[in-house]
């Protein structure tokens, strides 16, 4: 016995085994399910899909603490299952243990109903779709009335009122209803994301928030469409088909182009047989697919669908259903991982639109005249001088004495047997109607060349695009044959720090396969003997730097093909054709066509875009003309 400060005693002893009442194993159960609203809802709108709804109305007060209420068509229930439904471990889902080995529905537990309804003051009403009838009952804080009749059409309606009033110390975690509601909205989104032959609407007391109509169409047309009245036009403008299928799983859903990325992962959507989830396997899985492409504060946009086998992968490992767990987590990350790469290889030179249009939208006139007809302006004159200036301007000619860079993109272009570079005249109907680039028209600041297609204007950052060019050479290199090697005739001798020039040696036989050759020259230096033919002309001494830098960087566990984007990155950084290099004609459209040949080249190393397309008609826009 311990005796307080008043003198009172206390029983410390805790080692005696009870059974808890059935009031706060009903609360337990509800703290495990039912989280904040957004639970609530899920589990809810979830029941509504399993019973095959094809409408579902969510409404919601004050964040959902007022009251939730979802309306739906789906089967509805008899009197003696609407009795059944709101006791513990009630489901129509199951019906022994071997069932667990394979979940099919959405949910499954039997514990939604009676753990949302232990913690508020719940009614069901349902009708059963061929039933005269319907009917009704409520349940507070986990005690339930008998039936009555109610008034409702096929389907089933439950409202949930004053969410946590039985355990009021749960309300002060909530956040405001503004959050909460953005909550819910988010939790309907990605289940609307999963099932486009579903209509959902969610609704306040003021306004409709979300609203997905019901899709008639089928198969991919059905998923991109619903995609894009969830994440925008744009993400349905700018994505690609994903659609892999490897020993009986089934992955499919569109990805985000490189350059259509985010500053965080808040609109990846990851999917397992139509069930949202997040799952670290998955989300490491997208990282990899896309590492070779996007920097690493960059990620991608995109919605991917796992169907596979119910028997091979385990839903029972949370509470709410969130995540889940792989018979084979190897199979599924590699599926995802060559389905992602795949799509990203058939996207070729593609880059997002979405460059395209806040270049326009950044683009303003340098006078802004009344419009009162197509070409013709009124209010305002033209700056003093402008018209003489025009009349005797001429266009400068291009430098074509100018010698070329290194390494050749002219030589690189005739490596490739099905297509050596055009040399075409920029005036020849040929130049604007075949290439999806077009031909080069000139080169602004001897950083930008700018070129004509049939549609348009394309405006290309030279360094960029090369940098993808030889990057994606250097990778095809390594995995045919090795990185072609050229010998130093006087090697070059860096010096650097101790620890890093102990780092580059120690890792020597593995830069000697990615084309660099170099060896310990003394403390604290090291000298360079071979580097990539690839790169050309190079600054030995800088590139050595900056791979040293990027060692201190990286995993000491990790080889450096596994970090091929960042050693490999930084080599063709160094052997691209730099910003302020005077480029001939020819040159430019040598680069022109290999970036039309060569994946990926829609986007540099860092994810962001080699060029941007203007379309014709969004031009003649921003001059009045349409």
């Amino acid at each position: 016995m311990k005796h307080d400060a008043d003198g009172s005693g206390t029983d410390q002893k805790t080692g005696r085994i009870h059974l808890l009442d059935e009031r706060t194993v009903n609360h337990i159960a509800a703290g495990e399910v039912v989280e904040r609203p957004a639970s609530a809802v899920k589990e809810l709108v979830e029941n509504a899909l399993d019973a095959d709804a094809r409408h579902i109305d969510i409404r919601v007060h004050e964040g959902g603490r007022r009251l939730i209420s979802i309306s739906d068509d789906g089967w509805g229930m008899s009197v003696d299952e609407m009795m059944l439904a709101v006791e513990r471990h009630a489901t129509s889902k199951l019906r022994d243990s071997s069932d667990l080995e394979a979940i099919n529905t959405m949910g499954f537990r039997g514990e939604a109903l009676p753990s949302i309804a232990s913690v508020s003051r719940l009614s069901l009403t349902s009708r059963e779709r061929d039933a005269e009838d319907s009917w009704t009952i409520s349940v507070t804080a986990g005690k339930k009335s008998d039936p009555k009749p109610g008034v409702l059409g096929a389907g089933t309606r439950i409202e949930v009122r004053d969410l946590f009033f039985a355990t009021p110390a749960r309300l002060k975690f909530l956040k405001t209803d503004r959050t909460e509601t953005a909550n819910i909205v988010d939790v309907v989104k990605r289940l609307a994301m999963a099932y486009p032959h579903v209509s959902f609407t969610v609704s306040d007391e003021k306004r409709t928030m979300f609203r997905a109509e019901r899709l008639l169409v089928e198969g991919m047309d059905a998923r991109r469409d619903r995609l894009g009245d969830i994440l925008g036009r744009d993400f349905a403008d700018n994505s690609i088909a994903v659609d892999a299928v490897r020993e009986g799983v089934h992955l499919t859903g569109f990805a985000g182009l490189p350059t259509f990325s985010r500053g965080n992962a808040q609109h990846q959507f990851l999917f397992v047989n139509g069930r949202p989830v997040k799952d670290r396997l998955l989300m490491g899985a997208v990282r990899g697919a896309y590492a070779d492409f996007l920097a690493r504060d960059r990620h991608p946009v995109l919605a991917l669908f796992l169907e596979l086998d119910p028997r091979h992968v385990d839903v029972n490992v949370h509470p709410a259903k969130a995540e889940v767990r792989f018979k084979d987590q190897a199979q599924i990350r590699g599926l995802i991982v060559s389905g992602l790469r795949h799509a990203l290889n058939d996207a070729g030179h593609r880059a997002s639109t979405s460059i395209s249009q806040a270049a326009l939208g950044a683009a303003r006139p340098a006078f802004s005249p009344g419009v009162s007809g197509r070409g013709s302006y009124t209010g305002t004159t033209l700056p003093a001088g402008l018209n003489e200036a025009s009349r005797n301007y001429q266009a400068p000619l291009n430098d074509e004495g100018q010698g070329r860079f290194g390494p050749d993109i002219m030589q690189m272009s005739a490596r490739h047997d099905d297509a050596a570079d055009p040399r075409i005249s920029p005036d020849s109907p040929q130049s604007q109607s075949d290439f999806p680039l077009g031909t080069a028209r000139g080169q602004l600041h001897e950083t930008y060349i700018v070129a004509q297609n049939a549609d348009g204007i394309i405006i290309v950052d030279q360094h960029a695009a090369h940098e993808r060019l030889v990057y994606e050479r250097m990778k095809a290199s390594l995995a045919d044959s090795g990185v072609a090697r050229q010998m130093l005739l006087l090697p070059d001798v860096v010096e650097l720090e101790p620890d890093a020039a102990r780092r580059l040696v120690e890792r020597a036989g593995e830069f000697a396969e990615l084309g660099l050759v170099l060896e310990a020259f003394g403390e604290g230096a090291v000298v360079v003997r071979e580097v990539p033919a690839l790169l050309g002309k190079v600054d030995v001494i800088k590139l050595v730097r900056d791979l040293a830098d990027d060692l201190m960087e990286l995993d000491q566990g990790l080889s450096l093909k596994e970090r091929l984007q960042d050693v490999c990155g930084t080599m063709a950084c160094h052997g691209s054709v730099r910003a302020g290099r005077r480029l001939t004609v020819d040159e430019m459209n040598a680069l022109l066509r290999d970036m039309e040949r060569t994946p990926h080249s829609g986007q540099c190393n860092h994810g962001r875009p080699t060029y941007v397309e203007l379309k014709l008609s969004d031009v003649e826009r921003l001059f009045g003309r349409r």
